[in-house]
C-alpha cells in the first residue's frame, strides 16, 4: 500500500467524500460573512505553493514522481522548501480546505484530518525512508531544520 496510491487519487477520493458528507450530512453546516474571501485567499496560497515547489523541481532536474522518490536525482532544501518539506502536498490539504470553505459542512474537516493521516503515513514517512537511504546526513539535517508540513 505506501507509495502505491499517487496522492493526487487520494485528493480526489477526499474531495468525493467531502462531497458526498456535505450533500447527505443532514446537520453541520455552516457560513460566515468572510467565508468567501477566506476561500480565495487560501485557494491563491495553495496554487501558489503548488506552482512554486513544481518550478523548483523542474529547475533543479528531479523526479516529481510521489510513487518514485527514489528516482529523485538531487534534495531540493531551497526556495519554499526551507518553510515546509512538502509544499505539494501542503498545497493539496489548503485546496481540501477550501472544497470544505465552499461546501459549508463542518464535518468536513473529519475528511481533511484523515487526508493529513493517510498521506502521513502511507506516503510522506515511506519517502522520508527512502530519502534518509539515498542522502543521508544531508537529509537528516533538512528534516531538524524544516517541519513537515509547515
Amino acid at each position: 500500500m505506501r507509495l502505491k496510491v499517487p496522492p493526487i487519487v487520494v485528493f480526489m477520493v477526499s474531495v468525493l467524500l467531502m462531497y458526498l458528507l456535505a450533500r447527505f450530512m443532514p446537520f453541520g453546516d455552516f457560513d460566515f460573512f468572510w467565508r468567501s474571501y477566506l476561500m480565495y485567499a487560501l485557494l491563491g496560497i495553495a496554487l501558489a505553493l503548488g506552482v512554486v515547489a513544481l518550478v523548483q523541481f523542474f529547475r533543479t532536474k528531479t523526479t516529481i514522481d510521489p510513487t518514485k522518490p527514489s528516482k529523485a536525482s538531487k534534495l531540493v532544501s531551497d526556495g519554499i522548501y526551507r518553510f515546509s518539506r512538502n509544499p505539494m502536498y501542503l498545497g493539496l490539504l489548503i485546496m481540501l480546505l477550501v472544497f470544505g470553505l465552499w461546501l459549508g459542512n463542518a464535518f468536513n474537516i473529519l475528511v481533511v484530518a484523515g487526508f493529513v493521516a493517510y498521506m502521513n503515513k502511507f506516503q510522506i514517512i515511506p519517502e522520508e525512508d527512502i530519502l534518509t537511504e539515498m542522502f543521508g546526513e544531508q537529509y537528516l539535517q533538512f528534516r531538524t531544520r524544516v517541519r513537515r508540513w509547515l
